[in-house]
């Protein structure tokens, strides 16, 4: 195996340390199902501790000029830069996505680190006139507090700092809890802002197996005051209930259904290359995949044949290959929900195109897959596989796609192809989504809001509004200012 560099204690206060219990959580290769590490298994004695330090830290941390942490988060992003190999192995390694999808995550958990290093100098407030010629009004933009941030495992790097940087870039201090999946990558990142300059506690990292237990204990701490959460929609509504008890606020990016609209005067070159992006990136473990392929009826058939023989062409294995493009699913319960979308979709009417089975040896692999004549009845089209599996239904007009693409609870992303400018415009507007890819099946980037409509979620991440989640306002009313000089 290749080496890789990382901490196996959990971050409290600046130093890494074991559990307060012992314990520990076993990391695994997903492409091998073998043993990879074992990190301290935080408990909420940790998570107690964690919390201590960053409420500790707070009132330094909010006082430092955003000049000075803008630096400190410059110097976190050329730390990644310079670490990016190791952290590309890291997720690889603990993930299975393949190394050259790792880079690329790696390149985009720094865009994020570097923009809001710059955008921590633009906190700005604001003077408003005020109905009496005496008095002022001044508007004041000032960091929340202590934040409570928990990651999956899907972007191990991306998720962290999509949340971390915009937070330490507010003033804020950070508590954070990785996916047990991949803590390999999150404290890795921890390490490099340690070497950056960020002072102790102002990021602590309590990796466990123990996710109830730990964030019911910043849950019930009124001294967070503020969640950010990236998951699933059934966790992010528990989140909602118990961070109502000390009136926490909460940012939420949940799940995806995301639609795959494909109008029959697409560029089908393009539709077939982005959905190899929005299908098969992280092998479909992503919440803005594509899960819902809708086809023109009249070139239902030609995108089906132009599909399976891109996917048939395809390589899966480990990620460590540079020739391959889909690695495993995380673990074998998520292979196992792949695998039962599929069945049920056969068993309903579907016709396998390509693939549907799982692949032999070690690892969580499922083929690459392609059905098609999928229907509203099939899991397929209500449910999120999470999975390499390209679920292909037909539409007849325009009103039909759009009514297809909406019929479902989730809002995350939407994917539709077309060179109609007026087609454009209109069905972005009716898709009832926060991120629409137009011709492009890789809309995320840094510098745009990020987030979802409905049940995927609550608030936006990325750009000029992934501040916002992390400051309060404030206004002060200043009478007797006088309306004459002395």
């Amino acid at each position: 195996m290749q080496a890789w560099h990382a901490p196996t204690g959990m971050l409290i206060g600046g130093d890494f340390r074991p559990a307060g219990d012992g314990g520990l959580l076993k990391v695994e290769n997903p492409a091998t199902a073998e043993s990879l590490a074992e990190v301290a298994d935080g408990a909420p004695e940790d998570a107690r501790a964690a919390l201590d330090a960053a409420h500790t830290a707070f009132p330094a941390w909010r006082s430092a000029s955003a000049y000075e942490r803008a630096a400190v988060l410059r110097r976190w992003f050329e730390r990644m830069q310079e670490d990016r190999e190791n952290l590309a192995l890291l997720m690889t390694l603990e993930n299975g996505k393949p190394l050259k999808e790792s880079y690329a995550e790696v390149d985009y958990a720094a865009s994020f680190v570097e923009w809001f290093s710059e955008e921590a100098k633009r906190a700005y407030g604001r003077t408003v006139p005020a109905t009496r010629a005496e008095k002022r009004i001044l508007v004041l933009r000032q960091p929340v507090g202590v934040v409570a941030a928990i990651t999956p495992w899907n972007f191990p790097a991306a998720m962290i700092t999509r949340k971390v940087a915009p937070a330490l870039a507010a003033g804020c201090t950070v508590v954070l809890k990785p996916a047990p999946e991949t803590p390999l990558t999150a404290l890795r990142l921890g390490e490099l802002l340690k070497e950056a300059g960020a002072p102790p506690g102002v990021l602590n990292i309590v990796p466990t197996s123990r996710a109830q237990e730990v964030a019911g204990v910043w849950l019930a701490d009124p001294r967070v005051r503020k969640i950010t959460f990236t998951g699933s929609t059934p966790v992010g509504k528990e989140l909602m209930r118990k961070a109502a008890g000390n009136v926490q606020r909460l940012s939420l990016e949940l799940g995806g259904q995301a639609p795959f609209v494909v109008f029959a005067d697409a560029d089908l070159d393009v539709a077939v290359a982005a959905i190899a992006t929005a299908k098969f990136r992280n092998a479909g473990q992503t919440c803005i995949a594509a899960n819902r392929i809708l086809v023109a009826h009249e070139i239902a058939e030609e995108f089906t044949q132009r599909i399976v023989e891109k996917v048939s062409a395809m390589r899966t294995g480990s990620g460590l290959d540079p020739q391959v493009e889909v690695g495993p699913m995380i673990n074998d319960k998520g292979r196992a929900k792949v695998l039962r979308h599929v069945d049920d979709a056969i068993s309903l009417g579907a016709q396998v195109r390509l693939g549907g089975r799982t692949i032999a040896g070690p690892g969580y692999f499922v083929e690459p897959t392609v059905l098609s004549g999928v229907t509203r009845r099939m899991l397929v089209m209500r449910e999120e596989t999470f999975g390499p599996v390209i679920a292909i239904s037909t539409f007849s007009s325009e009103a039909e796609a759009v009514a297809m693409a909406n019929d479902t609870e989730f809002g995350l992303a939407a994917y539709f192809f077309t060179r109609d400018a007026g087609r454009a415009w209109r069905v972005a507007e009716h898709l009832d989504y926060g991120i629409i890819g137009l011709n492009d099946g890789a809309p995320s980037t840094a510098q745009a809001p990020f987030g979802g409509f409905k049940e995927s979620g609550v608030g936006r991440e990325g750009g000029i509004e992934g501040m916002d989640a992390f400051l309060e306002t404030k206004y002060v009313s200043w009478g007797a200012v006088g309306t004459d000089l002395p």
